[in-house]
């Protein structure tokens, strides 16, 4: 029985069936932004590995980081206990991110940075006195796949539409208006500002993702809105989260979103890019207001401890993965990549099922009128030699950091290609 195969019979990928309707490619090696298969074939990585391996895979850097801390430890339980990849990687963490972010928890993916980040704005409140339990966000949003990150997922248009019925009823405001670069008019957040002033006594933070909604879209919106959000947030006295799973660490231009704005969220969730893409970890930071609000009342902790949480492995990758970020020319990296993206997936705004196209940063999005099977895009991808995810209407990319010119041409020559398979030029 073939590897192929033999995974068909006992695992269960994400978003499949069991087994997957159509069977998954096998990958024998990774290096630099190429996936060399089983079969000998080569693909050039245009997802790197859901966003997270901005650098591409087998950097001697960060395997170096991880080789040299297993040899100290590869864990050890962080209740009550502490080491220096993870003292370090906090220390810089506070240093890049917006100010007034000054703790950070560590967690164990990104899912779990948002149930951490609910469960402190609650439990923020709660040491007020105040009972707010419940939170605002935007519809076509995405926060990851557990129970409470689910319940500030879009609840009807999302993937967890199934489960609403078993999840917390929270707040949500029309979709923000994908009006980056455009001019920002103040009736596109007006029914969100209506929410949030009727329901100030009960929403104990505004989640969202900054700028770019995610999964839920790939819509890039103005930076005057997650402004106004802000300033509204601290009109009512509302906490806010910024949601940076997918953009921190330079995937839209800017270190992270929320400097597209110039503003400072009160908790920030981080993670993906984080470690490379080596290990599973994300954090989540507060203000020093949070943190002291939480622990100055009953039960006087935060009442959350993954059992892998500081893991010196991932901690010490992730920190070298971010210092290897800093120290080279990132921002023209991905300046560059979005000027090839711009050029690339231009031919397909003459096409007939297409309904926008759109750049940002290292991301690029083609949007289609009609839904194509993935495994009929996949198909046409991957004879192009390109790995990418599409998903609904949305053929994206989102490419490793160190991806050329030539790399970069032929993600954006395939997409254009699938596109091509559903419509004509006009």
């Amino acid at each position: 029985m073939d590897l192929i195969a033999r995974d068909r019979a006992v695992l269960w990928h994400p978003y499949a069936a069991m087994p997957m309707a159509f069977p998954p490619l096998a990958v024998a090696s990774a290096s630099g932004n190429r996936l060399r298969l089983e079969d000998g074939r080569e693909l050039v990585d245009g997802m790197s590995s859901w966003w997270a391996a901005i650098h591409g895979y087998g950097h001697p850097v960060l395997d170096a980081a991880v080789r040299s801390q297993v040899d100290d430890m590869a864990h050890v339980m962080f209740g009550g206990l502490t080491h220096r990849p993870a003292v370090e990687l906090a220390e810089l963490l506070v240093g890049i991110t917006p100010a007034g972010l000054e703790h950070v928890f560590l967690c164990d993916s990104g899912s779990v940075a948002v149930e951490v980040a609910i469960k402190m704005a609650v439990q923020y409140w709660a040491g007020r006195g105040e009972l707010r339990q419940r939170l605002l966000t935007v519809r076509s949003g995405y926060h990851g796949d557990t129970a409470g990150a689910m319940a500030v997922c879009d609840p009807d248009t999302g993937m967890h539409h199934l489960f609403s019925a078993m999840l917390p009823r929270h707040l949500f405001a029309p979709t923000p208006e994908p009006t980056f670069g455009k001019p920002f008019c103040t009736d596109h957040i007006a029914e969100l500002a209506q929410l949030l002033a009727h329901n100030r006594d009960e929403i104990a933070a505004v989640i969202l993702e900054p700028i770019v909604q995610g999964a839920g879209g790939m819509r890039f919106y103005a930076p005057a809105y997650l402004a106004a959000l802000r300033a509204l947030c601290d009109e009512h006295d509302v906490l806010l989260i910024a949601d940076e799973i997918a953009t921190g660490f330079g995937r839209s231009g800017k270190l992270f979103a929320c400097d597209h704005a110039e503003i400072s969220p009160d908790i920030m969730c981080v993670g993906k890019a984080m470690t490379g893409g080596y290990l599973s970890m994300a954090a989540t930071l507060c203000t020093r207001e949070v943190a002291d609000g939480v622990s100055g009342a009953e039960p006087g902790a935060l009442m959350h401890g993954p059992t892998f949480m500081g893991n010196p492995l991932a901690s010490a990758v992730s920190l070298a993965s971010i210092r290897l970020l800093l120290s080279g020319p990132w921002c023209d990296r991905v300046v560059r990549i979005e000027g090839r993206l711009r050029e690339g997936l231009g031919p397909a705004k003459g096409l007939a099922n297409v309904a926008d196209v759109r750049v940002l940063g290292a991301i690029g999005v083609i949007e289609v009128r009609e839904a194509l099977p993935m495994a009929a895009m996949q198909a046409v991808l991957v004879e192009h030699g390109v790995w990418l995810r599409p998903f609904g209407r949305l053929l994206y990319t989102m490419p490793p950091y160190i991806s050329t010119d030539d790399d970069v041409d032929l993600i954006a020559c395939a997409m254009v290609s699938v596109a091509e398979q559903v419509g004509v030029v006009r």
